[in-house]
């Protein structure tokens, strides 16, 4: 079948099917478009097929992002848009829950436990910013962990983190690295969305496509994302280092906050650890064996910092000189 005839059997087709054919005669489409064709050595039925798609394809609207905020029903959030015009989703974290639950909340900034985490934040921005009496590498990459599980060790990093957001000179990433239980989309009532791993997988995922922003001025979270059998695995990988030095150096007022596994109920603890600049090891008061605390610090590598905090404690003199009871436990 010769071109020309190619192109009147498909303009009839084209017809038949009721798609709306350029103004021209038959006559004159069909010599036209095989004129066209051999010059640009592209099949007329195949030209003609592309310019009538081009005309009759309408974009698909945009629908708003939805997230499951403080545990309610799922309310429609306002977008964001980060590098490449890409949308970010925001999330509103019900403070008035956290607050009840004990955490810092940017509103009430006088309490017993704000001025707990002042006295546990200092020392970790005094390294993070060079002003230590040795300089520390990737000090703003900060690790929270335990040896077992229920120690509050995620208490301990949401509370890290909303306290160096209220810094005047600090902003906050907070990450969901505890990628086989994840807690903070349950405590900070985030959607399901991609997140560290995804970003580890995937090619077609920008940084900015997974983080949240929060209604905590300088917090943004980024969420653990999907699950996958070879975690451990990626999390050492070189792409996850990638990740962790563009993190880092992205903005130089950065402090990322790791909610991690317990060092002694799985690898990855471990191996996250092997990236970090600070770590802060959670000990339960009166309930995690001494010796329970050493074999877990000897599973840490590569860390020049390594802090332990006292959690659970019955009694602490922090901030009684301002008249908060001594007796409030932390969690």
């Amino acid at each position: 079948m010769s071109l020309i005839e190619q192109a009147a059997k498909r303009l009839e087709e084209l017809r038949r099917a009721g798609a709306a054919l350029p103004d021209a005669s038959p006559s004159q489409a069909i010599p036209e478009a095989a004129a066209q064709a051999r010059q640009e050595h592209v099949p007329t039925p195949e030209a003609l097929v592309r310019e009538l798609g081009t005309r009759q394809t309408q974009p698909a609207p945009l629908e708003a992002p939805r997230a499951r905020i403080g545990g309610g029903p799922a309310q429609p959030q306002a977008r964001e848009f980060g590098p490449g015009g890409k949308p970010k989703v925001s999330v509103e974290i019900n403070l008035a829950r956290l607050k009840e639950l004990g955490f810092v909340t940017p509103d009430a900034p006088q309490s017993q436990i704000a001025d707990e985490f002042r006295v546990l934040k200092r020392p970790i921005l005094r390294n993070a910013q060079g002003r230590s009496a040795a300089p520390i590498r990737n000090g703003n990459l900060v690790l929270v962990t335990s040896s077992l599980q229920g120690e509050g060790k995620t208490f301990t990093a949401v509370n890290l983190a909303i306290s160096m957001a209220m810094e005047y000179d600090n902003t906050v990433l907070l990450v969901d690295g505890d990628v086989a239980h994840p807690a903070l989309p349950d405590l900070l009532g985030l959607p399901q969305s991609p997140g560290l791993l995804d970003l580890l997988i995937r090619d077609d995922l920008d940084i900015g496509d997974a983080l949240l922003q929060t209604n905590i001025e300088k917090l943004t979270v980024l969420p653990a994302g999907s699950r996958h059998r070879r975690a451990t695995e990626l999390l050492a990988s070189e792409r996850m280092a990638l990740l962790l030095r563009e993190l880092a150096s992205r903005y130089p007022d950065r402090m990322i906050i790791f909610d991690s596994p317990p060092l002694l109920a799985t690898t990855e603890a471990r191996v996250i650890s092997t990236h970090m600049g600070q770590i802060i090891v959670v000990v339960a008061a009166d309930s995690t064996a001494q010796h329970t605390v050493r074999q877990a610090l000897a599973t840490i590598e590569n860390c020049e910092v390594v802090m332990m905090m006292l959690n659970k404690a019955a009694k602490t003199d922090v901030g009684t000189y301002y008249g908060y009871p001594a007796d409030d436990e932390l969690r």
